[in-house]
C-alpha cells in the first residue's frame, strides 16, 4: 500500500503542475469576446503606436484601451476604402489629388488609402470636424492666377523734348517786327512771329529776278542749250530762296511785281508755348542766335523714381497712372523709357512716361503720383492667412481628408494685397487651411510634443538614455 499511495501523491502533484500551466496560459492569451471575434492586442486610441497584450489605462494619456480584431482587415476590405490622395510609384514625393499621370514622368499615380500603413506623410495628424468648428476652421485651394499689385513712385511733370521747337534765322540782318512780345504767350502753327531785313535775302531775290528775266529775253535763241541753262538758274535761284525760309507766297510775289521783299517774315513751325524770347526791335541776328523756343504741352512726360528694389518689375511700353496729388484725378500714361543709371544718392531708377495733358492740368516741374500695375503672369497663389511665417520658416497645413492636416513648408514670394505667391511647396488644386491656422499649428505641437512623450514611455528610442518600457508594452510603432 505504501508504494500506491506515494503513486497518487505523485500524480496529484502533476496534476496540479498541469492546470496552472494551463491556468496560466489562459490569463496571458487575450480573451475573445462573446461574437467569438478574436483579440490580437490592445492600443491606445489616441496613439496607436501603443500595443499591450491586456486590457487598461494607457500610462501617458489615461485613456482606455481598445481591442484590436483579427477580423477588422477583412471587415476594413468589404469597405469601401477611402482614398486619400494619389502619388507616382516611382516617386512618391509626388503627390495629387486627382487621378491621372505625372507630367514629369509620365507614369500612372496610383491612389493611397487611409488604412494603408505609411500612407500619410510624417507630422499628419487628425482634428476632428467638432474641434475645427470651435476652433473656426475654413478651407481653400492652391490657384493659378495672374496677380497684380501696385507700385507707386513720385514723378515730375517735365516737357516732351520731342515737341519742342527752336526757332532760328538762317541769314544775317535786323529784327525789324516783333509780333510775339512775351515768355509764355500760346501761338498756333504758323503764326507769324517777327519780321526781319537781311541784305543777303535781298541780293538773292534780285538774282532770282535776273534769272527770270534771261529766261524770257532768251526764250527764242538760236544757240542750242542757252534755255535749259537759264530754266536751271532759275530753279537754284528758287531753290536758295527756299531754304531760306521765303515763303511761296512771298516767291510768287516777288515774281508777280518784279520787285524783292525787303523783310522776311518767320513764322511759328508748331502749335505751343513760348518758353524762351531772345527777339527784339532792331536787334541783329546771325544764324546761331535763338529768337524763340516753342513747346507743345498738348502731351508731356513725367520722369517717376522707382526704387531699385521695384525696378525690376517695370518695363518699357507698360501702362502706368499718373495720379494729380490735390485733386485725386488719374490720367493714363505709358512707359516709354528706363533710365540705364541709379542714382547714388536716393537709390532709385528713373522712369520715363509719356501721356496726354487733357485741358493743360499737368505743367512742367509740377509734382504728381504714379502708380504701376506690377504683375500679370499666372502664378500659384494662396490666402495669406494661409502661411504661417515663424521668422525662420513658412508653413501651410494641407487637408489630407477625413479631418488629417500635414503641415508643409513652403517658400513663398511676392505679395500681392491679401494673398501671396507660393513658389515651392503646393501644387495647384490641392485644398488648405485658411483660416486658423495659428491654432491648428498649436494642436499640431502639442500632438507633436504628446507624440513624443508616448515613443519615450512607450519603449522607443530617445536622445537621452530612457529607462525601461513597462511591463506588457511591446514597444512597436506603426510609422
Amino acid at each position: 500500500m505504501k508504494p500506491l499511495k506515494i503513486v497518487l501523491v505523485l500524480a496529484l502533484i502533476a496534476g496540479a503542475f498541469a492546470g496552472g500551466r494551463w491556468y496560466g496560459s489562459r490569463r496571458s492569451t487575450p480573451p475573445a469576446e462573446k461574437g467569438g471575434r478574436k483579440i490580437l492586442y490592445y492600443v491606445d486610441p489616441m496613439h496607436p503606436a501603443y500595443k499591450s497584450d491586456k486590457p487598461g489605462i494607457a500610462p501617458d494619456c489615461g485613456m482606455r484601451l481598445e481591442p484590436v480584431y483579427a477580423d477588422q482587415g477583412q471587415t476594413a476590405a468589404k469597405t469601401e476604402r477611402k482614398i486619400l490622395y494619389y502619388r507616382d510609384p516611382q516617386h512618391p514625393n509626388y503627390t495629387a489629388q486627382n487621378p491621372g499621370l505625372n507630367p514629369e514622368t509620365g507614369n500612372e499615380l496610383e491612389p493611397v488609402y487611409a488604412e494603408e500603413p505609411g500612407s500619410l506623410p510624417p507630422g499628419v495628424f487628425q482634428v476632428s470636424s467638432q474641434k475645427q468648428q470651435l476652433i473656426g476652421v475654413r478651407y481653400g485651394v492652391v490657384e493659378m492666377t495672374a496677380a497684380s499689385r501696385t507700385a507707386r513712385a513720385a514723378g515730375k511733370v517735365e516737357m516732351d523734348e520731342t515737341r519742342i521747337a527752336r526757332i532760328h534765322p538762317k541769314v544775317d540782318g535786323w529784327i525789324e517786327q516783333v509780333f510775339v512780345d512775351f515768355t509764355g504767350k500760346y501761338v498756333k502753327q504758323g503764326q507769324p512771329l517777327l519780321t526781319i531785313y537781311s541784305p543777303e535775302m535781298l541780293a538773292s531775290q534780285q538774282e532770282y529776278l535776273l534769272a527770270l528775266k534771261a529766261v524770257a529775253t532768251l526764250k527764242h535763241s538760236s544757240v542750242a542749250g542757252v534755255d535749259d541753262d537759264n530754266h536751271a538758274l532759275v530753279q537754284a535761284a528758287r531753290r536758295r530762296l527756299e531754304l531760306w525760309d521765303l515763303s511761296e507766297d512771298q516767291i510768287e510775289q516777288v515774281e508777280r511785281t518784279g520787285k524783292p521783299v525787303r523783310t522776311v517774315t518767320l513764322y511759328s513751325p508748331i502749335s505751343g508755348y513760348v518758353t524762351a524770347r531772345n527777339a527784339y526791335p532792331k536787334q541783329r541776328v546771325m544764324p546761331d542766335t535763338e529768337l524763340y523756343s516753342v513747346v507743345d504741352l498738348s502731351r508731356v512726360w513725367v520722369m517717376a523714381d522707382v526704387y531699385e528694389y521695384e525696378a525690376p518689375a517695370i518695363r518699357t511700353g507698360q501702362a502706368a497712372t499718373v495720379v494729380l496729388s490735390y485733386t485725386g484725378r488719374k490720367i493714363p500714361a505709358r512707359v516709354n523709357y528706363i533710365q540705364p543709371s541709379v542714382d547714388p544718392m536716393t537709390r532709385t531708377l528713373k522712369v520715363r512716361l509719356e501721356l496726354g495733358n487733357p485741358g493743360m492740368v499737368l505743367r512742367p516741374e509740377m509734382y504728381v503720383d504714379v502708380e504701376f500695375n506690377v504683375g500679370g503672369a499666372p502664378r500659384r497663389m494662396v490666402p495669406a492667412d494661409a502661411v504661417l511665417d515663424s521668422g525662420e520658416r513658412r508653413t501651410v497645413f494641407v487637408d489630407r481628408g477625413d479631418g488629417y492636416l500635414e503641415p508643409r513648408h513652403v517658400e513663398t514670394g511676392e505679395r500681392f494685397g491679401d494673398r501671396v505667391e507660393i513658389r515651392a511647396g503646393l501644387k495647384p488644386g490641392e485644398r488648405i487651411v485658411t483660416s486658423g491656422t495659428f491654432l491648428i499649428d498649436s494642436e499640431s505641437q502639442l500632438r507633436a510634443a504628446a507624440s513624443g512623450m508616448a515613443a519615450h514611455q512607450h519603449g522607443q528610442p530617445a536622445p537621452e538614455p530612457a529607462p525601461p518600457a513597462p511591463s506588457g508594452h511591446s514597444g512597436q510603432r506603426h510609422d
